[in-house]
C-alpha cells in the first residue's frame, strides 16, 4: 500500500488535544524533551512506539488487563512461528543458531502492538498516525490489511475473486468477526493461531439446532464432517516457495517465484473436538528444504515431519457456489482434492493427501425439493 504523505504521519490533530489521552503529557509516554529549544534536542531519546514490546508501562494505569494479556499474543510475540519451524530443523545447536539469525533478519519484522492497531499503521507499512493521533477500534483499510492484505485482504474485499458476501453485501469489516477477545489473548503454549480462543465461528451468527438442522438439508447432511468453506469459499492464493537472503549491499530479501489461485479439499491436519471436520481446506504456504541455505545448508533435515499444506479458512465466502450448485460438482470430482499430483512435497504432506479410492463417489443428481428461499442477508 502507499506511504502515508510525511506531513500527515505526525501531524497531530486539535480534537486529539481536546481528547482524555490528549490530556496526557507527550513525554510521559513517548520520552524526548519539552525543555527544548531545536527539534533534534526536542526529539532525543523519543520512542516512536511507546507500546511495544510491553505497554503496560503506558496504557496499563487504566488497561491493565488488557495489556498483560496483549504483551503475550500473537500480534506481539509471533510465539508460533519459531516453534514451526524447530518441527522441521535440524537439532544442530549450532544450526538453530544460524536458523534464529535468519528469523530475526527476516520473519520478525511483522509483529504490531497497541499502538500500531488503535493509533498508528503498523511499522511493517512505513507507520505514520492514522487519524491525527486520536485512538479507536482498528481500521480495516489502514491497519488490519496493511498487514493482512495480500491474502486475506485481497480476498475478503473482492480485489482477487469476488469478495466475501459479508463485506459486499453488508460491510462489514474485521472487528465485526474478529473482536478484541480474540486479539487481546494472551493464551500460553499455542502451537498455531487456530488454537486462541475465541476464534469467530459461522454458527454464531448461522446456528444450527441440536440436530445439526437449520432447513438447510445439504447443512444437516454434511455439519461436523465438512468444513463450512469448502462449499463457501472460492479460490485463494497459495505461494510456491520461500528464499531468503541479503544482497551485494546487504539488504535484506526474499523471494516467492509463483503464487497461484486454486482451490484444494484434504484431510483435516488439525482435527479435534472444538474443529471434529473431516473434509477442509488447504493452503499450500512456502516453507521448502532451502528455505535458510544464505544462511547454513542443510538446516531442514526434518523437513518432511509437518505439511507444506495447511488448514485454511480463506475470508472470501460467497452463499452460492459452483460447489453448491450441484452435489456431483464435488462429490467425485478429483480436481478439487488435494492429490499427490498436486504436491511438490509428497512426504511431508501424506496426511492431508486424499488418495484416488478415498474421493467421496459421486451421488447422481439430487432429487429436487421445494422449499422457501432463505437469505442469510
Amino acid at each position: 500500500m502507499a506511504p502515508v504523505e510525511p506531513w500527515k504521519k505526525v501531524l497531530v490533530s486539535l480534537e486529539f488535544l481536546d481528547s482524555e489521552h490528549g490530556e496526557t503529557a507527550c513525554k510521559d509516554c513517548h520520552g524526548g524533551n519539552p525543555e527544548a529549544t531545536s527539534m533534534d534536542g526536542a526529539h532525543k531519546g523519543v520512542i516512536g512506539d511507546p507500546t511495544f514490546p510491553d505497554a503496560t508501562a503506558v496504557c496499563g494505569e487504566c488497561h491493565d488487563d488488557i495489556t498483560e494479556n496483549a504483551k503475550n499474543s500473537l500480534h506481539y510475540t509471533l510465539a508460533t512461528y519459531k516453534p514451526m519451524m524447530l518441527k522441521r530443523a535440524s537439532k544442530n545447536p549450532q544450526v538453530i543458531e544460524k536458523i534464529d539469525l535468519a528469523m530475526k533478519n527476516h520473519c520478525y519484522s511483522c509483529h504490531s502492538s497497541c499502538g500500531q492497531c488503535h493509533v498508528s499503521r503498523p511499522d511493517p507499512v512505513e507507520g505514520g498516525l492514522v487519524s491525527g493521533h486520536n485512538f479507536g477500534k482498528p481500521n480495516m483499510t489502514e491497519q488490519c490489511t496493511a498487514c493482512h492484505g495480500s491474502r486475506i485482504g485481497n480476498e475478503y474485499l473482492g480485489k482477487t475473486g469476488k469478495g466475501d458476501v459479508h463485506f459486499t453485501k453488508k460491510q462489514m469489516d474485521c472487528t465485526a468477526c474478529h473482536d478484541s477477545r480474540l486479539h487481546h489473548d494472551g493464551k500460553q503454549g499455542l502451537h498455531s493461531r487456530y488454537d486462541v480462543d475465541n476464534l469467530p465461528r459461522c454458527v454464531t451468527c448461522h446456528p444450527m439446532n441440536k440436530g445439526n438442522d437449520d432447513g438447510i438439508e445439504q447443512h444437516a447432511v454434511h455439519a461436523g464432517k465438512v468444513q463450512c468453506q469448502v462449499c463457501h469459499s472460492q479460490k485463494y492464493a497459495n505461494c510456491s516457495s520461500c528464499h531468503i537472503g541479503k544482497d551485494k549491499k546487504g539488504l535484506k530479501y526474499f523471494k516467492n517465484p509463483e503464487t497461484i489461485e486454486t482451490l484444494k479439499i484434504g484431510f483435516n491436519p488439525r482435527q479435534s473436538k472444538s474443529r471434529p471436520e473431516k473434509w477442509v481446506l488447504l493452503r499450500r504456504v512456502p516453507a521448502n528444504p532451502n528455505l535458510f541455505d544464505y544462511y547454513v545448508k542443510d538446516a531442514l533435515t526434518n523437513f518432511n515431519s509437518i505439511p507444506t499444506w495447511k488448514y485454511t479458512t480463506p475470508h472470501n465466502i460467497q452463499r452460492k457456489t459452483f460447489r453448491t450448485r450441484a452435489c456431483d460438482n464435488c462429490h467425485g470430482n478429483a480436481k478439487l482434492f488435494l492429490t499427490e499430483k498436486d504436491v511438490k512435497f509428497p512426504d511431508a504432506n501424506r496426511a492431508v493427501i486424499v488418495p484416488g479410492d478415498k474421493i467421496p463417489e459421486k451421488i447422481g443428481k439430487p432429487k429436487k425439493k421445494t422449499r422457501k428461499k432463505k437469505s442469510y442477508f
